[in-house]
């Protein structure tokens, strides 16, 4: 048990209060230079984090007056050992109050946090670590902070590392507090590094200033959420280790002085319902979550009484938005008191901070059906043809924020008029100062204008932005430009065994040809059920599609996913490759 957590754990549960919603100070909108004057101002008031267990127990409220205090302490530590402003502070990251205490403790020292993974579900071990280990590296890390949950790997973890300290919140709060001086922040320091968490290589780190971070959240919260005066409050279960977790629900609430409600994430998937009841009881205003984390809410058995009349924005985020998700939800919860018209589209990424446009709040998910067969031959969004014409439904990510520009351009750099298809650049004060020491990436990343290429394709139509998916995941059969999504999702939807993010969808090339491979996971066990399964799968893209595709059958939780729950083809691509998944015989075409 770490030294912070001691106290608190003692006290009888119902001795410990959570941190209320109103701060009782006068709300400002991120209009600081730096997260440390933020903290300053938010800690005159009375919100904070409370941090719960995956059960929903209450373990530790934590003020921001407090918070600030320990943070002080905490990064004068860090300085005690050595270390420097600048250097680069790496601390896998737990959704805990060792957590807040460390980060911001860099930020008042001036150090760098690098906030890493805790290990994804199913995944293994040796890959965790390789990943971790490449990630300390690129950061240059000094000092990596290891929670209790994985605290037996720490050699594994840092062996050979040259660290300055690699240990426990626990060891690193039992340090002495030495008597010196904190450096002065200045907004263009660098505040923390942010590490894409879905590459097949090592993750390079996204540099955010306290400057760009600022602007971010103070967009955020005054424009994207339009935080109220006193009453909003928010709750999450997103990884701190992903920028929409550690972005929009840990920096953005400090800044506009928002209570938050912070649950485990490695336990959510397991007690989904659990973010759903602490809305219920503390009268949650604010919480976000990818579709997959709806349709777990949707598929469990809710509680008595719950009451979500409170939950004005029902945020979606973190990979593409699923409209029949989300409609299942709002069917589901609607006599809880959910109101259809809270779920909030929007689109961002590390790069830009977080985000890069939201839609107009209170007006529900707003959607474009289009004709898919001239999609994916003339990149046009347009109307379907007749009502029995293959198509694909698009949600609208709205405007881009205010201070920032969005084009959608074709490969020449033709700004593209609506209903186009084409690539998705941004600019503006959000944008990260570059990869960390990776100058050539970043070269191709950010043109001499400034505008970021962020890789993804899409279409604006009236002033708002349609993404239609990634770049580098788009599968070219014939001149056809296929997304992968849309075999994914016709699988998921039409094969009743299957689940969201059972299926996961490529191509490789075989000599002038692309193949379309099909990795689903199979929960049968019988040859029969197994081949029925496949032989339907084939069926139904040639059916839907015209496509021809080689089904593979995986084992349950076989593909892999990001550190927020998002399936990587990439990764399963080169999982692939390399004979991890054992191809079934193929399927004789009908």
């Amino acid at each position: 048990m770490n030294v912070m957590n001691s106290a608190s754990s003692t006290l009888n549960e119902e001795t410990l209060q959570p941190v209320p919603t109103n701060s009782g100070q006068q709300r400002r909108y991120g209009d600081f230079p730096t997260f440390p004057a933020a903290l300053d101002y938010a800690a005159q008031g009375n919100a904070g984090f409370n941090i719960y267990s995956g059960k929903g127990v209450l373990l530790e409220a934590l003020p921001y007056k407090k918070l600030r205090e320990q943070a002080i302490e905490t990064g004068l530590r860090l300085l005690g050992m050595g270390l420097q402003p600048g250097d680069r502070v790496a601390i896998v990251a737990e959704s805990d109050g060792d957590f807040a205490r460390i980060f911001f403790g860099c930020q008042y020292a001036g150090l760098v946090s690098a906030p890493l993974p805790l290990p994804v579900a199913f995944a293994g071990k040796e890959a965790y670590l390789a990943t971790l280990r490449g990630m300390i590296t690129s950061a240059g890390a000094s000092a990596v902070i290891i929670p209790q949950i994985i605290e037996g790997w720490t050699n594994d973890i840092v062996s050979g590392l040259g660290l300055v300290f690699a240990g426990s919140p626990g060891e690193l709060m039992a340090r002495p507090v030495p008597e010196m001086a904190l450096p002065e922040i200045k907004p263009e320091a660098l505040s923390y590094l942010q590490f894409s968490s879905g590459s097949t290589r090592f993750p390079m780190g996204v540099c955010v200033s306290q400057k760009s971070g600022m602007a971010n959240v103070a967009a955020i919260a005054h424009d994207g959420l339009q935080v109220r005066e006193t009453d909003d409050r928010c709750v999450s279960w997103l990884p701190l280790y992903h920028d929409m977790g550690l972005v929009g629900f840990f920096l953005t609430p400090m800044t506009c002085q928002l209570t938050v409600d912070m649950l485990p994430t490695r336990e959510f998937a397991r007690r989904p319902h659990v973010w759903l009841d602490l809305i219920s009881r503390n009268r949650g205003t604010l919480a976000y979550s990818p579709s997959f984390g709806y349709e777990l809410c949707a598929r469990r058995p809710a509680a008595e009484g719950l009451d979500l009349s409170s939950w004005r924005v029902a945020g979606i985020g973190g990979d593409m938005i699923r409209p029949h998700i989300l409609e299942i939800f709002a069917e589901r919860f609607a006599s809880a008191g959910f109101d259809k018209r809270a779920f909030e589209a929007s689109y961002g990424m590390a790069e830009a901070t977080l985000a890069i446009s939201f839609a107009p709040l209170n007006t529900g998910i707003q959607t474009d059906t289009v004709d898919l067969s001239v999609l994916e031959s003339q990149g046009l969004a347009v109307a379907p043809k007749s009502a029995n014409a293959p198509s694909r439904t698009f949600v609208l990510c709205g405007k881009v924020l205010p201070h920032h520009g969005l084009e959608v351009r074709d490969a020449e750099g033709n700004v593209l008029p609506d209903r186009t298809v084409g690539t998705i650049f941004v600019r503006g004060p959000s944008l990260m100062d570059g990869y960390f020491r990776q100058p050539e990436e970043t070269i191709k990343a950010i043109d001499t204008q400034k505008w970021l290429n962020t890789g993804d394709l899409g279409y604006m139509l009236n002033g708002q932005i349609v993404v239609t998916g990634r770049a580098k995941d788009l599968i070219i059969i014939n001149g056809r430009n296929i997304w992968p999504q849309d075999l994914e999702w016709s699988a998921e939807n039409e094969l009743p065994t299957l689940r969201s993010r059972d299926v996961a969808v490529f191509s490789l090339e075989k000599g002038e040809q692309e193949e379309i491979v099909a990795l689903i996971q199979c929960r049968a066990t019988t040859p029969e059920t197994r081949e029925e399964l496949r032989s339907e799968a084939a069926s139904l893209f040639r059916r839907l599609h015209g496509v021809e595709v080689s089904v593979v059958l995986v084992p349950p939780h076989a593909l892999p996913q990001t550190s927020s729950g998002k399936l990587t083809r990439a990764k399963a691509r080169t999982m692939f490759l390399s004979g991890v998944f054992e191809p079934q015989p193929e399927v004789e075409p009908a």
